[in-house]
């Protein structure tokens, strides 16, 4: 044996190692002297969203600034929770795209509604049932999607910014009856935010511009401060150390009411396909093979995981943002790792007690300015929705030749509520809770308007 091992046929020699696979620039690691700036540029870019939030809710469900300013610090904390989750991942939670999390203008609009209809304990129960509907319907989101397309979307997004238009003008004129209430130098102090806000808007450019609303609730309380049409005063908490905890169930215990919750629910299920698209979106822009059936659910799971630990803190539904998505093209930095680092960035800033306190003292016709821009835009986005869903009525097509008339009558019964609040008054309290709701019933009408269209439109006849 010894003969034949050094006299016989050597052995093959061993297969070379293959090279390793090239790092996808999704997965790509920054430096930590790159990331740090890189990180703060999306920090910057989506911190105006859950402030100004904050600062609205806390106005409109009449919080002090102790409390207002504990909200704060939640939001931020799970805002930067959300994007350390959506950017890394954990098992099925999260598709490991440059993603950042924040409270969504619309979803904390219907959370204001039913925390005015029906308490701020109705509205945090209703966050919680919303988050599970989102868990439970994963299973079947290729079939839900579809009931929810374009027109439907459009209907709905612009259904909320009209709401909402109301609520902001009430934070600036105050509750009804009460001393003070619609002051001239309220108004002129919203109406100074807003054109500071546009201004800024104007003058701006790349990721500045996209805190134009932050930056202009700023310029609108140095005008309040040295022209006295508003007061600022940061209030302490009770606690003058630097680090800020935020407070769990700040309402109290949640309280179940689905009719009450329905427009939360609806809502809920319309963000698939905003969150479809923006997944799509996402992944063409970091250079990863698109799978919306592996991705899509994913980015539900953590959206869903982070509004149930948003509501338990006092807030409303967390979304994922399509802002950083548009840095990432203008950076050419596609790293999950930078949309990471914000999430640290956020927990931090969250965790500064002296900066909450300070943020959650602006004055109420402040934040109603800002609010009155924010609702605008997002009254605007419903009508571009609609705009890129009626086109084929235009040329004719099969089915589309309606979708005019959907969206009037859909648009006719969400209006209704609003400029005639009494309509309903009459009915059971099921059917008050559901038209009553502008958002409900125009998103519901619209949902069947478009599913019976589909279903009794003649078929295409094939050209000749």
């Amino acid at each position: 044996m010894a003969e034949r091992a050094g006299h016989g046929v050597s052995a093959p020699a061993p297969p070379a190692p293959r090279p390793p696979e090239p790092v996808r620039p999704v997965d790509e690691r920054v430096p930590l002297r790159r990331l740090v700036p890189l990180s703060a540029q999306h920090v910057l870019a989506m911190i105006a969203a859950p402030v100004s939030t904050t600062f609205l809710t806390g106005q409109a469900l009449g919080l002090d600034a102790a409390r207002t300013a504990s909200l704060l610090s939640a939001t931020l904390l799970l805002c930067g929770a959300g994007a350390l989750l959506q950017s890394l991942g954990l098992w099925r939670i999260g598709a490991r795209l440059p993603f950042v999390m924040l409270p969504g203008g619309a979803a904390t609009a219907l959370f204001l509604q039913i925390a005015g209809d029906h308490g701020p304990a109705t509205a945090t129960g209703s966050v919680l049932l919303a988050a599970a509907l989102l868990f439970a319907v994963l299973p079947f989101y290729a079939r839900v999607v579809r009931l929810f397309p374009p027109l439907v979307m459009g209907t709905t997004v612009l259904l909320i910014g009209i709401a909402m238009i109301r609520v902001a003008a009430q934070l600036i004129t105050g509750p009804r009856g009460t001393p003070g209430y619609a002051a001239p130098s309220a108004v002129l102090l919203a109406a100074a935010t807003i054109g500071c806000t546009v201004l800024l808007l104007v003058v701006l450019r790349g990721v500045w511009r996209q805190t134009a609303v932050l930056l202009g609730m700023g310029a609108g309380t140095l005008i309040a401060f040295t022209t006295g049409l508003g007061a600022f005063a940061p209030a302490g908490d009770g606690s003058p150390g630097a680090l800020a905890l935020p407070h769990l169930l700040p309402y109290g215990a949640p309280h179940f009411d689905v009719l009450a919750a329905l427009p939360l629910l609806v809502f809920g299920l319309t963000t698939l396909a905003e969150v479809t698209g923006q997944t799509v979106l996402n992944s063409e822009t970091v250079g990863r093979d698109s799978d919306p059936g592996r991705d899509v659910p994913r980015v539900a799971r953590a959206d869903a995981l982070i509004s149930v630990f948003g509501a338990l803190f006092g807030t409303s539904l967390l979304v994922t943002s399509a802002e950083n998505i548009g840095i990432g093209r203008l950076t050419a930095v596609r790293s999950r790792f930078v949309t990471a680092g914000a999430g640290v960035l956020l927990v931090l800033v969250g965790l500064l007690a002296p900066l909450s306190r300070l943020l959650a003292a602006i004055p109420a016709a402040i934040v109603g300015g800002s609010a009155l821009v924010i609702y605008g835009i997002i009254a605007v986005m419903g009508v571009t929705m609609l705009g890129r869903a009626l086109p084929g009525a235009a040329a004719g097509a099969p089915g589309e030749s309606a979708y005019p008339t959907v969206a009037a009558l859909a648009l006719t019964a969400g209006l209704l509520p609003v400029v005639a609040p009494d309509l309903y008054q009459g009915f059971p309290g099921w059917a008050r809770t559901v038209l009553g709701s502008g958002v409900v019933a125009g998103t519901l009408a619209a949902v069947l308007l478009h599913a019976l269209l589909h279903r009794f439109a003649p078929a295409r006849r094939p050209a000749s």
